[in-house]
């Protein structure tokens, strides 16, 4: 455990620098020109920041992936709720399924195409487990086809863009966005193997 919140504090402090460091670029160089190549030191710091967040977004560093985490999910235990907690398995992947594809479509609405959804509402399924085999499958592979695009996104976005708030929303970046995403599917990554642990169907 402290192995892993030291790992996690110095992915923090890093993302931070970076942050700082691109805000700074922006503002122009303070050194001079022969000391200092601004275009260099801007793609070098635009690329570093981005091989972080993809690797943030992968997981796999301080805690186990999702991919990990639904590996071999018992199907006759999917749409089960362990005794004090208020979703099944089934329901915390289609939620993590249906956030992800909102904050997706959120950062990539240039076209002014983006519907706002209801909370808590719309983020969550009523039904406690998937009707077939390809529902439960048909779900993953589209979390795994939106965090492509996504990934997409981040690498074509301009240095600027990154910190560029969205001029639809309250102040929301793409790299906070991306923060948003490795957060929240960290959270419910968690959420499944604690449930799975329940379950008794985590493999020791």
């Amino acid at each position: 455990m402290g192995d892993g919140w030291t790992k996690m504090a110095v992915h923090s402090e890093l993302v931070t620098l970076t942050v700082r460091g691109l805000q700074i670029l922006q503002r122009g160089p303070r050194v001079p020109h022969h000391r200092l190549s601004m275009t260099q030191t801007d793609a070098s710091l635009g690329k570093e920041l981005r091989r972080e967040l993809l690797t943030l977004l992968d997981g796999g560093k301080a805690h186990a992936t999702f991919d990990a985490a639904v590996k071999a999910f018992p199907a006759n235990l999917r749409g089960v709720r362990p005794q004090g907690l208020p979703y099944s398995g089934w329901q915390i992947v289609q939620h993590l399924c249906i956030a992800q594809r909102d904050i997706l479509d959120f950062c990539n609405n240039s076209d002014g195409s983006y519907k706002p959804m209801k909370w808590p509402d719309d983020y969550w399924t009523k039904e406690a487990g998937p009707a077939t085999e390809a529902a439960w499958e048909d779900t993953l592979a589209r979390i795994g086809d939106d965090r492509k695009a996504f990934d997409q996104l981040l690498q074509s976005a301009g240095d600027p863009d990154l910190i560029k708030a969205f001029a639809w929303g309250q102040g929301q970046t793409l790299l906070h966005e991306a923060l948003l995403i490795a957060d929240h599917n960290a959270y419910h990554t968690g959420e499944l193997i604690v449930l799975r642990r329940l379950l008794g169907a985590w493999p020791t």
